[in-house]
């Protein structure tokens, strides 16, 4: 299968995986919470099933559900993201084997219409720099908890950021085989496109917004209800910031002729379906805690949308 393809369907698989678990009671209260929203399986799974098979199958989920990691693991994520920024960088490069593996595994369809140099460069770095400043944000704001996530959503994670590795530049394939990287790519000699003058802000906007959004949420006493002006009109806007992000990095790395890069547009589908399903549980949690009037009229992560 061409590799574009391929990385496509990954992302559609996923997305798919997660809106099924979201969906069924048993596997939602199970599988999605996770940190301080992640609660004891609900009572009713917990009452005798009324067929010895059923009680074999809930018997297996909790067991299932057991399997957890450490809520500070989410640091793996940005690990394996600024690495695998690096790591990709030295094989385009270096024309190294593991590019080559893939490269020729890229249709010449997808190699026609392939991003410019400066495109890949660009949105090459703007991923660096979004997993480095999210690793720094995990050892700056951390606090000691005892907090867990299911394992499935620490692997999931992990495929995510290194496959964002390789999507950021996989739609520039044809052009990195003919074209040999300098440091000459690197100078901003020509003045920015229309698209880069506006994406290229909103992007850093949108950064600047989710960490100082980081920054008051890890300042805030454990389980306490967020009152800043960002959080009054959005329950989750760091979230919302995050779609921003891959929004603007889908629309900055769109090959000649294209509104926008459908490779990581499926990546920003997958963000935005993950961020919304947490972003409804974390209000029905507020709402739980707090009571519903603390939330009430907030949207949950898209403003009239959602």
């Amino acid at each position: 299968m061409d590799a574009v393809d391929l990385i496509r369907a990954i992302y559609v698989a996923l997305t798919s995986v997660v809106l099924f678990a979201s969906l069924l009671d048993s596997f939602h209260a199970r599988f999605i919470p996770y940190g301080a929203r992640a609660a004891p399986a609900q009572a009713s799974a917990r009452q005798p099933a009324e067929t010895s098979s059923r009680s074999v199958v809930t018997r297996a989920l909790d067991v299932v559900a057991s399997w957890k990691v450490p809520h500070r693991y989410f640091t793996h994520f940005y690990i394996a993201s600024v690495v695998a920024s690096v790591f990709w960088a030295v094989q385009v490069t270096l024309r190294g084997g593991a590019f080559e593996a893939i490269a020729t595994r890229v249709s010449p369809e997808h190699r026609d219409r392939s991003m410019s140099i400066t495109q890949i460069v660009m949105c090459w770095g703007l991923m660096l720099v979004q997993g480095g400043r999210r690793l720094y944000e995990c050892f700056a704001f951390y606090k000691p908890s005892s907090s867990s996530m299911w394992f499935a959503h620490w692997l999931v994670g992990l495929a995510f950021y290194l496959l964002m590795s390789v999507s950021i530049w996989i739609e520039g394939t044809g052009t990195l085989l003919s074209h040999q990287i300098t440091l000459d790519d690197i100078k901003v000699a020509n003045a920015p496109s229309l698209r880069t003058f506006l994406c290229l802000p909103i992007l850093l906007m949108a950064s600047g917004l989710q960490h100082d959004g980081h920054h008051y949420l890890s300042s805030l006493e454990k389980y306490t209800l967020p009152t800043h002006p960002m959080f009054c009109s959005i329950v989750c806007p760091h979230y919302t910031a995050e779609c921003v992000i891959y929004l603007s990095l889908a629309a900055l790395a769109a090959p000649p002729g294209e509104m926008i890069n459908k490779t990581l547009f499926l990546a920003l589908v997958f963000v935005a379906v993950n961020l919304g399903i947490t972003a409804g549980t974390t209000k029905q949690w507020y709402a739980q805690k707090f009571g519903k009037e603390s939330v009430q009229g907030r949207w949950k992560m898209i403003p009239f949308v959602y």
